[in-house]
């Protein structure tokens, strides 16, 4: 059982000293904290916007014009040169799909004849060229089709169509301050025809 001074000796035991004041916050106080964090939350915003920009904005490389890229194909095609068949066909695809993405004409798909029919209703290539294209074309089609093999020589000389083929028919700069093309030859004159 338990007494009385037991009980007594024990509250007396649990009475604990006073805690010290409280400080209050005064409105003030109150008003920077909630500034700094907003501070913080509209930087946090503007860096995460900023990253996402960069992400959005990736600069992609110009594309490489199709001359480029056909004559950069018609050098990969020299190594399978002492493959007649695979030869032909990688130049003539070469050719066919400059002429597609230059022109737009629709080569790589069509046959030879449907091509050159095509091509002869058109003012986009020269009269030589167009004989030279479809002496060209018709040399890689009995290779392809004829199972006609070339020597050396001659797939050299296919090759060499292909290729004037593209330097012919490339983009010409016009340089602007002298208003002559990058090659040094003068553009054609304008007619000009007087009013009445």
């Amino acid at each position: 059982m338990i007494t009385n001074q037991t009980a007594a000796s024990a509250a007396a035991s649990d009475i604990r000293d006073i805690k010290p004041p409280l400080e209050i916050v005064r409105g003030w106080t109150w008003l920077w904290w909630v500034a700094l964090a907003a501070a913080l939350a509209l930087a946090a915003l503007w860096l995460w916007r900023r990253q996402r920009q960069r992400q959005q904005t990736v600069v992609l490389p110009p594309p490489v014009p199709a001359h480029v890229r056909a004559k950069q194909k018609l050098a990969e095609a020299l190594a399978l040169i002492t493959q007649p068949k695979p030869f032909v066909i990688a130049v003539s695809d070469t050719a066919r799909t400059y002429l597609e993405e230059r022109f737009d004409f629709h080569a790589p798909e069509r046959t030879t004849e449907e091509f050159l029919r095509e091509l002869a209703g058109t003012r986009l290539l020269l009269p030589d060229q167009k004989q030279s294209l479809g002496n060209f074309l018709a040399s890689c089609d009995l290779v392809k089709f004829a199972k006609y093999e070339p020597g050396e020589k001659e797939l050299l000389e296919l090759h060499g169509s292909a290729v004037r083929l593209v330097e012919e028919t490339e983009p010409r700069e016009i340089n602007p301050e002298d208003n002559q093309v990058a090659d040094g030859h003068q553009p054609p004159a304008e007619i000009v025809i007087p009013q009445s």
